[in-house]
């Protein structure tokens, strides 16, 4: 049985919410005392921030399918109108573009 594409919006949007806060959870927490624990700290820190923009990416992705989904406009290409394949809906649920725009972007 399939999940409705809603749903699984709905889904991915708690999934992202989620993610965002536990690493701004990690990210708040102090500086170590030690010169050596401080430079671990720091490259954590880097990849802590990069995991950070990506996931508000995808959140930013997801709310805005959500967005055309409550428009009645999901699984429309938002740049030329045509129908965005059901095969890439299914592996990307907040695709916005079509594969050929998608491909040409």
């Amino acid at each position: 049985m399939s999940v409705n594409p809603t749903e699984r919006l709905q889904q991915l949007e708690t999934e992202y919410r989620k993610r965002i806060q536990a690493i701004d959870r990690d990210l708040s927490q102090p500086a170590e005392a030690d010169f050596a624990e401080q430079v671990t700290q720091k490259e954590n820190t880097d990849v802590l921030r990069s995991l950070k923009l990506e996931a508000e990416i995808e959140h930013r992705l997801v709310n805005a399918a959500l967005d055309r989904a409550a428009k009645g406009k999901y699984g429309e290409c938002v740049r030329c109108g045509e129908a965005v394949e059901a095969a890439r809906l299914e592996a990307i649920p907040q695709a916005e573009k079509c594969v050929r725009c998608a491909n040409a972007a």
